[in-house]
Order: C-alpha cells, then structure tokens, then sequence
C-alpha cells in the first residue's frame, strides 16, 4: 500500500498496482518521494521533470552556504615592529570582513634556531586581534613554518 498524490489527484492509499495503473492512464511516473513514511508516499509526475527540480533545489542550498575564503599572512622571526602592525591592520580587515586568517612565521635557513620568537610573535598577534577574531588552531610547527589559525567572531 502507498499514499499517492500529485497535481490534480485528490490524496489517496492505493496498492502499488493500481497506483502504477492510475500514473500510466495519466501518461506519468509514480515516483517515490517519502519512502520512510507509514504508508511510503509516491508522486505521480513526470521523472524527468522531477529530478530536474530536485537539482534545481541543490544548487539553490549550495548557493546559500557560506564560502570560507582563508587568507594567509606572513611574518619573518624578526619582523620589527612597524611591519607587524602594517599586518595587523591588514588582519583586522580580513576578519571584519568575514574571512579566516592564516597566520605563519616562515622561517629560513638557521633561522629555525629561534622558534621561540616565532611562536611569541604569533601568540602577540592573536592577542592583538582577540576582539575581532577567536584563536582556532594555536602556533604549531609544520616542517619550516609555524601556523596560526583565527575565524572571525559572529556579529551579533
């Protein structure tokens, strides 16, 4: 047994044959549209025209979702201070606008030597853009770089 709608078709449980019968006198497809339902519900309308809508639909909810856009800034072990503010602004605007932050000290060379400076350089840095932004990933080495993450704090 199924409950059959559709345009046109007043609401009724059929057996699945006479549903069939009722969509071929129609010229149209019974499609099954809610199989977990007590008894499972089928449509009958034209398939092509129903899996066209239902892409119609995923475009629409994947139009919708928000596009995470990361951008990267970059710092040296011994970037001086007028530097890291021009980066810090730069930062500040990134996050205001929606974006996460990729933060990372690149380290060259010998320069590997002094990690400490980097990773008192990037927790300054999430410390200076505590309000506009929230820490996701804390300073972390991976092969030559030292990373930190920030995502922008909701509006509210």
């Amino acid at each position: 047994m199924v409950r059959v709608v559709g345009d046109g078709i007043e609401q009724q449980v059929l057996s699945i044959k006479d549903a069939l019968k009722m969509a071929e006198e129609r010229e149209l497809d019974l499609v099954e549209i809610s199989p977990t339902a007590d008894p499972p519900v089928c449509k009958i309308t034209d398939y092509q025209k129903f899996l066209y809508h239902q892409k119609k639909k995923q475009k629409e909810i994947k139009a919708k979702t928000a596009k995470v856009v990361v951008k990267e800034i970059r710092f040296g072990p011994n970037t001086d201070d007028h530097d890291y503010n021009f980066k810090l602004k730069h930062a500040i605007k990134f996050l205001e606008d929606g974006s996460k932050v990729k933060a990372y000290v690149f380290f060259k060379g010998r320069s590997i030597l002094f990690k400490e400076k980097g990773e008192v350089l990037l927790l300054r840095f999430a410390n200076d853009l505590e309000e506009y932004g929230k820490v996701e990933q804390l300073p972390r080495l991976e092969g030559k770089r030292m990373i930190l993450t920030l995502a922008p704090k909701k509006k509210i």
